[in-house]
């Protein structure tokens, strides 16, 4: 059974950095895309950057470009959010999310992902 689980989240003030983890277990991670989803209170999830089974390609959304860095490791079976420069509207559960697709592509739309970890909280205030 795949198990997702997000850590690294937490209080930051803006203009700051953190690096979330997302661990996967009972799977072969390099068979999946992986893709990070936020939700802010009283908003929809929102997709904001993905990378594909084997680290060859990624996207990130408009509102994250230049700010967050999606990267994978597949031999530990992690996959990380490096996020910079930190905005209280960044403010969100954080959530990872895997695809069952191989190949050079990956998404971010939320109905095609297969499993999803339970998220991690980031507030950015000061």
């Amino acid at each position: 059974q795949l198990q997702l689980v997000e850590s690294g989240g937490g209080l930051v003030q803006p203009g700051g950095s953190l690096r979330l983890s997302c661990v996967a277990s009972g799977i072969t991670l390099e068979y999946y895309a992986i893709g990070w989803f936020r939700q802010a209170p009283g908003k929809e999830r929102e997709g904001i950057s993905c990378v594909s089974s084997r680290g060859g390609s990624t996207r990130t959304a408009d509102s994250v470009k230049g700010r967050f860095t999606i990267s994978r490791d597949n031999a530990e079976k992690t996959v990380y959010l490096q996020m910079n420069s930190l905005k209280p509207e960044d403010t969100a559960v954080y959530y990872c999310a895997a695809e069952a697709r191989g190949g050079s592509m990956c998404g971010i739309r939320e109905g095609a992902m297969d499993y999803w970890g339970k998220g991690t909280l980031v507030t950015v205030s000061s």
